[in-house]
């Protein structure tokens, strides 16, 4: 999953789940670890984020499909994945959430902060890191666009 703040990732990301894919989410095991305020801390951020790494590649090993309910905000996250899968034969699809900013925006704010998928961001944080999320792009590898009307 790819997209900034209130895309609809997790939404996707659990339709996917539904349908037999694991889910891997920081937002799922911050809060599972009582931390309800974002943006993560860097060092738990870094933390969480090796965690996750970890259980990616053990659940790919072992033939899961996977899906990461991760933001992958700029180019060079989403190429760090992917050099992690390459090894391991995996090429990743990217399935990046083009909403627009004034429904994500609109979606952060009505959040009520009361589970994992529900942080709320303050609206100057939410808008910030909608302006610099970085759009994946086809040259990145398989790229699977959805948008309000969905795949576009």
């Amino acid at each position: 999953m790819c997209g900034p703040a209130g895309s609809g990732k997790s939404t996707v990301a659990r339709e996917l789940e539904a349908k037999g894919m694991t889910r891997l989410s920081f937002d799922r095991e911050a809060w599972r670890r009582g931390i309800h305020v974002m943006p993560l801390p860097t060092d738990v951020h870094e933390e969480i984020e090796r965690e996750l790494r970890d259980r990616l590649v053990a659940l790919v090993e072992a033939g899961a499909d996977v899906v990461l309910d991760f933001s992958f905000w700029s180019r060079r996250s989403r190429l760090a994945y992917r050099d992690l899968l390459r090894p391991l034969g995996v090429v990743p699809e990217t399935i990046y959430l083009a909403t627009p900013r004034a429904i994500a925006l609109e979606r952060m704010q009505a959040r009520g902060h009361e589970h994992a998928d529900d942080y709320a961001l303050a609206v100057d944080l939410a808008a910030e890191y909608f302006d610099h999320f970085e759009p994946p792009t086809a040259d990145e590898g398989p790229l699977t666009v959805l948008g309000a009307a969905g795949p576009q």
